[in-house]
């Protein structure tokens, strides 16, 4: 059940979301209006583009392997599926940052190879965030998060119970990818790709604090078999 999940988890959701919508932001206004937080729209693309256009085609194909290969290490380096303190959620947000930060070199240097490192990271925040319980945390894309809370609202209708805490958590997700949007959009035009040092900076933020609140859940652990 989603009463089960820490108590950090809605916080963290609406930081993560509105790092993805800040990268995504860039990417569909500095990569040819392509996304890449997110596979199917990249995929419709690459379908329409296949017959006439198959470099580009190809190169569409990449970014999803991307996503997948950043997909695969959170899958590297997260042991079971379940939100759990201990876990190199640390890890691999430094990971991310790095990946956005090399994007922002190479893409200021005009190479494809940026793409292919914000959808990397992308996919690795997005299998950042696991199954719990029954409940299902999407940070890079809406779609499913917008369905489950149509859903519930749907069974909340028919008085079929209605799980407050985990409408919040899907309402919390769609405020921080839209408002992550807004903020990459807006410094987009400011400072072109170097707004991607927003979601580099709250990374590297939320690493910080986790690995603190790691630490000290360990040093009240240790009190307590001790005692």
């Amino acid at each position: 059940m989603i009463s089960r999940l820490p108590k950090w988890v809605e916080a963290g959701a609406f930081v993560l979301a509105f790092i993805a919508g800040s990268v995504n932001a860039v990417g569909l206004l500095g990569f040819k209006h392509q996304a890449v937080s997110h596979v199917s729209g990249t995929a419709t693309l690459l379908g329409t583009l296949l017959a006439d256009s198959p470099l580009d085609a190809l190169h569409l194909a990449g970014v999803i392997v991307s996503f997948l290969l950043g997909a695969m290490l959170s899958g590297l380096l997260l042991n079971g599926n379940s939100l759990k303190l201990g876990r190199h959620y640390d890890s691999l947000l430094l990971i991310e940052a790095l990946f956005l930060i090399a994007t922002l070199w190479f893409l200021n240097e005009g190479q494809l190879y940026g793409h292919y490192l914000a959808s990397a990271a992308c996919g690795l925040q997005n299998a950042l965030a696991t199954t719990y319980s029954g409940a299902v945390v999407r940070t890079t894309h809406m779609s499913g998060i917008v369905t489950d809370l149509g859903i519930m609202l749907g069974q909340g209708l028919k008085r079929r119970g209605f799980d407050k805490r985990k409408a919040i958590l899907f309402l919390l997700l769609i405020a921080g990818f839209i408002s992550g949007g807004t903020a990459g959009g807006l410094l987009f035009e400011r400072v072109h790709f170097f707004a991607l040092l927003l979601p580099v900076s709250l990374c590297l933020i939320l690493a910080l604090i986790y690995r603190l609140y790691r630490f000290k859940r360990r040093l009240i652990l240790n009190h307590q078999r001790s005692a």
